[in-house]
């Protein structure tokens, strides 16, 4: 099927472009073209106002349309998780498996790597998080659930190989040559949940680690005369960093530092959402203990925070409104830079020629108006 999504403004993921249409080719972007210049044999579909973006990619989610997918690491829960966030209007989410048993991280691994590869799944892959990671920020990841690496994770690691993966540990807690091992499987290895010094994440960052995930949260900080794992993540010129920016978890100020710090395109979106988004339930369980949401927080019995309640899209909003960051690259960090991190934006996080037709539609005041994912309009 042709369509041609016309409309007043297109951000195509590089540059911006006045009234214009977007020619798609079934689960294909074409190209651009003026709308005097769209070709007879495609469908035209006017959209009266707005902006269409690249589809959003969210690298970090937990759970979402009332299910978390360590509770239910199977290809419904997976199902509910991406309807959850396409309600939202994120376009593809990196399914998330917190620290736990072996056996959930090796079902929740197999449900992911089988569910993207389905294009119109909305699932990418998978990332483990967990559970290589320090007692001492630990979060509210379960301490009982928390080891070194042995023999029998290579199992699930080759899996998750097979898909678009990150693997988040604590340096301190991984010998160099397992992330040697895991990055030359494909994988994405990112520190977090980490109370490691300086040259014990410059160590890791040699061996291959490339990213730090939810940047600030569960990891030593930076002081004068020990840069810690913050001081080393905003130091790298090379590695990425994902941030959740929702004035909860970070402070306006410090997502500003780590915007001038890291070199363009290495500082990218996450919701770390959890099964609250997309759901009328505000609660949920998480190793047996009820987390709920409390002014716009998700928080324990202990008030500890747990996960997010924001979508990639608040996180967008919250760029632009709060931080001055322009509505380009506010997208972008939430499309193409999380999926030049996985090395597959040749396919995805633009709506450049050859790219799935991945597309957010948002109104003037970034309201998501519409989604199309790989071609097809869900709503």
């Amino acid at each position: 099927m042709h369509t041609a999504l016309i409309a007043p403004s297109l951000f195509d993921g590089v540059e911006r472009h006045g009234p214009s249409a977007l020619l798609i080719d079934g689960e294909t972007v074409r190209g651009r073209v003026s709308v005097a210049d769209v070709p007879s044999q495609y469908q035209r579909e006017e959209l009266s106002s707005g902006v269409l973006t690249p589809g959003l990619l969210d690298l970090q989610v937990n759970g979402g349309g009332g299910v978390l997918f360590n509770n239910q690491p199977d290809a419904a829960a997976l199902v509910a998780m991406a309807q959850g966030h396409a309600s939202a209007g994120v376009a593809r989410i990196l399914a998330t498996l917190i620290s736990d048993r072996l056996a959930v991280t090796e079902a929740g691994v197999a449900a992911a790597v089988e569910a993207a590869q389905d294009i119109h799944s909305g699932i990418l892959g998978v990332h483990v998080e967990g559970p290589f990671f320090s007692l001492e920020r630990n979060g509210v990841h379960n301490p009982n659930w928390l080891r070194r690496l042995d023999d029998a994770d290579w199992d699930w690691l080759e899996q998750a190989a097979k898909v678009p993966a990150i693997v988040t540990v604590a340096p301190e807690q991984i010998d160099a040559a397992d992330i040697a091992r895991m990055v030359a499987l494909g994988i994405r290895v990112s520190a977090g949940h980490t109370n490691a010094l300086h040259d014990e994440v410059q160590r890791a960052l040699d061996a291959g680690l490339s990213g730090f995930t939810h940047l600030y949260n569960a990891m030593r900080p930076m002081t004068g005369r020990e840069p810690g794992v913050v001081g080393t993540a905003l130091a790298d010129r090379d590695s990425w960093c994902g941030i959740i920016a929702d004035g909860i978890h970070v402070h306006p100020t410090s997502v500003r530092l780590a915007l001038n710090a890291k070199p363009r395109g290495k500082l990218y979106l996450v919701s770390d959402a959890m099964a609250t988004l997309g759901a009328k339930d505000k609660y949920f369980d998480l190793y047996g203990e009820q987390i709920h949401e409390e002014n716009g927080r998700l928080v324990n019995a202990a008030g500890r925070l747990a996960g997010s309640a924001i979508s990639l899209v608040d996180a967008v909003r919250y760029c632009v409104r709060e931080l001055s960051v322009s509505l380009n690259e506010a997208v972008t960090m939430a499309s193409r830079y999380p999926a030049e991190y996985l090395g597959i934006d040749d396919r995805f996080g633009s709506l450049r020629p050859g790219r799935v037709a991945d597309i957010s539609w948002f109104d003037d005041d970034l309201n998501v108006k519409g989604l199309w994912r790989a071609g097809t309009r869900l709503f």
